[in-house]
């Protein structure tokens, strides 16, 4: 049994464009914080796109990628070409990265509208997707959140994608900040759908529903981090800070973020090897 924690690159998101395409610079930052990974979203690549210069990069300051995450709006029963190609893109450089995993997210909607016909085709083109990334040996997850416009953000809607995902090829991947903000609760969750469990990202929420650095807020980290151990859970923990500090200097949460990680999650699993 092996866990390791890490970061997203959505905390440096948070900026805006500031941090687009550099990558290079989220990996260094990692590294200082002491994480073991980095999970980037396409958007921060840029001339890491080459799988060579990537490679590189992450084996300089001793950071792997647990996963690449794709996000697309998957409105239709099928991709757009245009979603297509990208995806094809991103399943293509993972290719070189055999221990990463494809994160799999839907762009929030404006609304709910039209919910049923959203979700199944959610779910059509997420499956398609897994299906052709496990064909190249590439193993993935869906990662569901919860802005107004998601269509998977209520414990309906989870049973509803967690009965959809086609398990053959795709697992899940709880969010813990996006489950309270569902109004679940993120330990009772991750027990629930366990078995489905393929990738873990922690964010803190305070008690009035807003993001906060781990460690600030309410939800139950710890409790988490046990479970997961003493089941035997094989993967990552990745941070995914969306606290409004990050929107002005996401280095300096991130490092703080990285020593709560090392002092006080780290602990809990390194105590289990």
């Amino acid at each position: 049994m092996s866990i390791q924690i890490g970061c997203q690159t959505y905390t440096w998101q948070m900026s805006g464009g500031v941090y687009d395409g550099r990558l290079d610079h989220i990996i260094k930052i990692t590294a200082e914080a002491g994480y073991a990974g980095v999970e980037s979203e396409t958007r921060f690549l840029g001339k890491l796109a080459d799988p060579k210069l990537l490679g590189e990069h992450l084996s300089a300051a001793k950071v792997a990628m647990p996963a690449l995450t794709l996000v697309e709006d998957w409105l239709l029963p099928e991709e757009t070409d245009e979603e297509r190609a990208r995806a094809d893109e991103c399943l293509q450089i993972l290719t070189h990265f055999p221990d990463t995993m494809l994160n799999i997210c839907q762009m929030p909607g404006s609304d709910r509208e039209n919910l049923v016909e959203r979700q199944k085709n959610c779910l059509l083109n997420a499956n398609a997707i897994a299906k052709r990334a496990a064909d190249l040996g590439i193993r993935s997850g869906y990662h569901p959140n919860s802005p107004p416009g998601s269509v998977f953000r209520t414990a309906e809607d989870y049973e509803i994608l967690l009965n959809g995902l086609d398990q053959s090829v795709l697992g899940y991947i709880p969010d813990s900040g996006h489950i309270a903000a569902g109004g679940m609760d993120p330990f009772e969750i991750v027990k629930k759908y366990f078995s489905q469990v393929v990738h873990v990202h922690f964010k803190d929420m305070n008690a009035a529903g807003e993001w906060e650095p781990m460690g600030g807020g309410i939800l139950d980290h710890v409790g988490i981090t046990k479970h997961l151990a003493a089941n035997n859970y094989d993967g990552w923990i990745v941070v995914e800070d969306e606290c409004h500090a990050a929107i002005g200097d996401p280095d300096t949460v991130t490092k703080g973020d990285g020593a709560y990680c090392n002092s006080v999650l780290l602990p809990l699993v390194t105590s289990t090897l």
